[in-house]
């Protein structure tokens, strides 16, 4: 990419990056002067942008560029991770998010403060405050400037080395990127991540697309017979002991973190407590699990081209897989489209971040901190004020982690460790219990944060770290309910509705969720030995003829009888009845 080629890339990619601007800001003009309008959206969030928003703040280069190394140096089995994500954000739309609109929750420390006490939140926002800050912010900043590095050969560019050339990198993409969160508020953040979310959409299409008709030399159809009937051990997403996800431990820590990701993690969940209502909530939610089975296709599936492709030659690493491919199938003219929508991931994670951090300093650290009533004008001023210093902080941390000896994949795994399985296990019992005490709550995570850091750090334990989730889960889920049974509350917990918003649930919710759950079943039955590894099996028609005719009958029943009972079963907690 040189001269004329490198300037018409650049100015496509300001193009596009510029209209998204232009729309979120005429789309935020006046409605961020506010606490809710700030932080919340005014609360006014539709499921469209719910659902955009989520995905993109969910998906990051990271993803892009690691899946699809994943899926050419090993198989489809890291599909696990986004896939039975689904299953989270059912339980998400049905279940947590009622309760969290019923309560008018900002934020989950919010939740956890009227649930057990100050101190539980407190220490909550400091998991969250820590992770946020010293990884999670950096390395999705250092993850999105590598892989621009990467497509785009920035440091012969502009003709600096490649430890310079990053750190101009990410100080200018983490500078753009928190305009939207510093300036627009979440609604920013909500609607140029809905406009970027089709903009990635068009790009997952297109390159697995291209990918094959390179694959068949010219033809679609020739490179779809390869991709499914050549080395078709790589379509397989039921992961062995050796594989990157084995297939067991879906059933055991990863539904947890799935679950602690999409129905506890302040900067997934933040837009969700800004729907318009619970209609629209539960709408964008359960379509955002609707995206989440089509990433093997659009995240994987490149990956296994690639494999055909470059096989027999010698990447330096898996992770070039993707790069390497768009390079070659991505005509010249789509460079640009294809690097703003690589920012737009990027900008995505970050900003979102950015905002969900401020939010939670605002309202869960400075605002009780202050005896007298602070007005909006002053929370909105400091809001902006920290995302400037947290995205300040990122840029000086980021570049460091080129340093990690151990990868940045191993850090953010470790570290992660360190609070998602509290965070969801005190958030569970919160929700169920109605006489466990603050010292329960305190109790599991000092004992996690200990008893982990033992496991990773000291032990030499021979255990896939996703079965360690699930061991601390039922852990410190014993830890809890003992301590209810023994040393209960003097007066049970009563849940104090505050909605803001109206909150009758969707009528389709209940059917939506059980096509989204059959829709992962099948995807498993296509990439298995029931389907295409191996040859198809004599199973597979039946296998999926059977799942979706048990779909129909329970989607026919539950618009017929669950719904109600689902609707009455909300009554119950004081949620349904309108604002």
């Amino acid at each position: 990419m040189e001269g004329m080629n490198i300037t018409m890339t650049l100015l496509s990619c300001l193009a596009f990056m510029a209209l998204v601007g232009y729309i979120s800001y005429q789309k935020t003009k006046g409605e961020v002067n506010t606490q809710d309008g700030y932080f919340l959206a005014g609360r006014g969030l539709t499921g469209t942008f719910i659902a955009g928003s989520m995905i993109l703040t969910n998906l990051s280069a990271e993803q892009l560029i690691g899946l699809n190394g994943s899926a050419y140096g090993y198989n489809l089995s890291s599909m696990a991770w986004e896939v039975t994500a689904g299953i989270s954000t059912i339980i998400m739309a049905l279940i947590f998010l009622p309760r969290y609109l019923a309560g008018a929750f900002s934020t989950l420390p919010e939740f956890l403060r009227d649930r057990f006490d100050d101190t539980v939140r407190r220490m909550t926002v400091i998991l969250f405050m820590v992770g946020y800050c010293f990884i999670t912010i950096p390395s999705v900043l250092y993850s999105g400037s590598i892989a621009v590095l990467r497509l785009f050969d920035v440091p012969t560019l502009l003709d600096m080395s490649y430890q310079a050339s990053l750190i101009v990198t990410i100080i200018i993409v983490g500078s753009v990127g928190a305009i939207y969160a510093v300036f627009g508020g979440l609604k920013a953040v909500a609607v140029s991540d809905t406009i970027n979310g089709v903009g990635l959409l068009i790009i997952g299409i297109l390159v697995p697309t291209l990918g094959l008709i390179a694959l068949g030399d010219g033809s679609f159809a020739d490179g779809l017979s390869t991709l499914v009937n050549t080395d078709t051990e790589k379509l397989n997403a039921i992961g062995s002991e050796d594989d990157p996800v084995p297939f067991g431990t879906i059933f055991t820590g990863m539904i947890l973190a799935n679950l602690f990701y999409w129905g506890t993690n302040q900067y997934v969940i933040q837009r969700t407590l800004g729907a318009k209502n619970l209609v629209e909530g539960q709408k964008g939610v359960l379509f955002s699990g609707y995206f989440k089975v089509l990433v093997p296709f659009m995240m994987m599936i490149p990956g296994v081209i690639a494999y055909h492709l470059y096989k027999h030659e010698s990447l330096q690493t898996i992770d070039l897989a993707y790069p390497h491919l768009v390079k070659d199938v991505l005509p010249q003219y789509l460079s640009g489209f294809f690097l703003a929508v690589l920012l737009g991931a990027v900008f995505s994670s970050f900003n979102s971040l950015l905002n969900s951090a401020a939010t939670l300093f605002c309202l869960d650290v400075y605002k009780p901190m202050k005896k007298d009533k602070v007005s909006d004008e002053k929370l909105i001023k400091v809001a902006k004020i920290t995302s400037i210093v947290i995205a300040v902080l990122s840029f000086i941390t980021a570049p460091l982690l080129m340093f990690a000896p151990e990868g940045l994949w191993h850090i953010i795994r470790v570290f992660t460790g360190f609070y998602n399985i509290p965070v969801i296990t005190i958030v569970l019992v919160g929700l169920f219990t109605r006489k466990v005490p603050a010292l329960g709550a305190k109790v599991a995570i000092i004992f996690h944060v200990i008893a982990y850091t033992l496991l990773k750090f000291v032990w030499d334990v021979d255990i896939n770290f996703i079965h360690i989730y699930a061991i601390l889960f039922f852990i410190e889920l014993a830890i809890m309910l003992g301590i209810g049974y023994y040393k209960p509350l003097a007066k049970p917990w009563q849940f104090t509705r505050k909605a803001e918003v109206n909150l009758s649930p969707w009528k389709y919710a209940l059917p939506c969720a059980i096509v989204l759950v059959s829709l992962i079943v099948s995807l498993y039955i296509v990439f298995s030995p029931l389907g295409l590894v191996g040859g198809t099996s004599v199973y597979f028609v039946p296998s999926l003829i059977t799942v979706w005719t048990l779909a129909a009958l329970f989607s026919w029943w539950s618009v017929r009888r669950w719904h109600v009972r689902y609707e009455n079963s909300l009554a119950h907690i004081g949620v349904t009845k309108a604002a």
